[in-house]
């Protein structure tokens, strides 16, 4: 059975996940850092799994549960590579699909990036989150989970 995984701790579009994610009768595995700790109650078919605080524990713990088939939710081009070459599809929360097109790319601007902020320059961040981006996320999510 397909699972859906959302690299939780700073996903803006969790309430699309769960709410379209348990309609379609799918289980929804939330992986969050203890700092993200909350008593809140989650609805049937999600389920959230606490890691260590570590800048990976996340995508390890995703990873380490991730079958070919499920999908995956996350901003983390590293966890995106991995998903992907578990065959996994992977979605971003801006609502575009990572591909072994583009992965090797979004990698490389990373790596770029890196370098050049570690030699003191500045570089953009992100982009401010959309309502836009939201309802795109929503479109590809509900097309992806429906396929």
């Amino acid at each position: 059975m397909m699972k859906i995984y959302v690299d939780a701790d700073a996903c803006p579009v969790k309430d699309i996940i769960i709410s379209e994610g348990t309609k379609a009768d799918i289980p929804v595995i939330l992986v969050t850092s203890f700092s993200h700790f909350s008593t809140a109650e989650q609805p049937s078919g999600v389920e959230t799994i606490y890691v260590d605080s570590g800048a990976d524990a996340a995508d390890y713990r995703i990873m380490k549960l991730a079958k070919t088939g499920d999908i995956i939710i996350t901003q983390d081009y590293g966890l995106a590579s991995l998903g992907l070459a578990k065959g996994c599809t992977v979605l971003h929360h801006t609502g575009y699909t990572y591909t072994n097109e583009n992965i090797d790319q979004l990698l490389q601007t990373r790596y770029l990036s890196a370098m050049a902020r570690k030699g003191g320059k500045r570089t953009k961040g992100p982009k401010p989150f959309t309502a836009e981006d939201k309802e795109k996320f929503r479109g590809l999510f509900k097309s992806t989970i429906l396929s």
